[in-house]
């Protein structure tokens, strides 16, 4: 696999920017299908699809209480809910293709190539459901309060947030092969290609987890982070209370920019072009 790939999240063979597109009540996560731009509407427990070149809402979708996060497969979205399951949905119709019981209070989702991990906030735990099929293929300990999960080429990364570390679990069996600690309550990863970066919500920074040994190389002030995302060239930071969003070099954490966005931003995804930032508190999503 190649692990830039892997890092974007480009299981897919990218216009105008600056604009915001309305959404669902209480958006919560976003991804991309490699076309579209799916936003998940925690409250209105929708799906909200649009076409990523410019903005067209191609549908909603309605998929069930409480979707909180999102992930592609190739083929299909996967959503988590607080009703301690994650559901399979066509990318191509929106169609629900299952529902497979996970653990407690599931709060991230990543897919690795073959299959896809849930991480269980209620039950500090991580769920492997093999993706063609929906078998549940076993359930994992991690730290505290587990809220985001990301998969690196060959390992899940799961960031705790009540532990306030990361663990690192061999993909194939479950293995934990560590626990590494970083900052206060992290609540957010993303993988970069070589490194790991984790927004620690309690600790108004970033921290950059080297993949190949779990050594912290660097810790980057931050707002309040609720989420990151590679492009392939920079990590960018959701900041929550400060309503924007902030631009750090992948090389060596400096702030390039921050940018205003809407109210609450609580998830971003990179569509190969553009970043797009989802706006919990004012109901949309905007396109950087």
């Amino acid at each position: 696999m190649n692990l830039t790939d892997i890092a974007l999240q480009r299981w897919w063979q990218a216009n105008q920017s600056g604009i915001s597109y309305s959404v669902g009540t209480s958006p919560t996560s976003a991804c991309f299908d490699g076309a579209n731009v799916w936003v998940a509407n925690s409250v209105a427990g929708t799906l909200t699809k649009f076409r990523a070149n410019d903005g067209l809402n191609l549908g909603n979708y309605g998929v069930g209480a409480a979707p909180v996060a999102m992930c592609f497969d190739g083929a299909n979205i996967w959503v988590v809910h607080g009703s301690n399951n994650v559901s399979k949905i066509a990318a191509s119709n929106g169609a629900i293709l299952g529902t497979f019981t996970v653990g407690t209070n599931p709060s991230g989702v990543c897919f690795d190539g073959a299959n896809i991990w849930v991480s269980n906030a209620g039950s500090n735990s991580v769920t492997k459901i093999k993706a063609n099929t929906g078998t549940v293929l076993g359930t994992y300990n991690v730290g505290t309060n587990p809220k985001a999960i990301c998969f690196d080429g060959n390992n899940i990364w799961v960031a705790n947030d009540g532990s306030n570390n990361v663990s690192r679990l061999r993909a194939n069996d479950g293995t934990t092969l560590g626990t590494f600690n970083v900052g206060t309550n992290p609540r957010s990863i993303c993988f970069d290609g070589t490194n790991l970066w984790l927004g620690n919500y309690g600790s108004n920074n970033v921290s950059k987890v080297r993949a190949s040994d779990g050594t912290v190389v660097g810790t980057y002030s931050s707002g309040t982070p609720t989420a990151v995302c590679f492009d392939g060239y920079n990590i960018w930071v959701a900041n929550d209370v400060n309503n924007n969003i902030s631009q750090l070099s992948v090389s060596d954490g400096g702030t390039v920019g921050t940018y205003n966005v809407g109210t609450n931003p609580r998830s971003i995804c990179f569509d190969g072009a553009n970043i797009w930032v989802v706006n919990f508190g004012s109901n949309n999503i905007s396109k950087i």
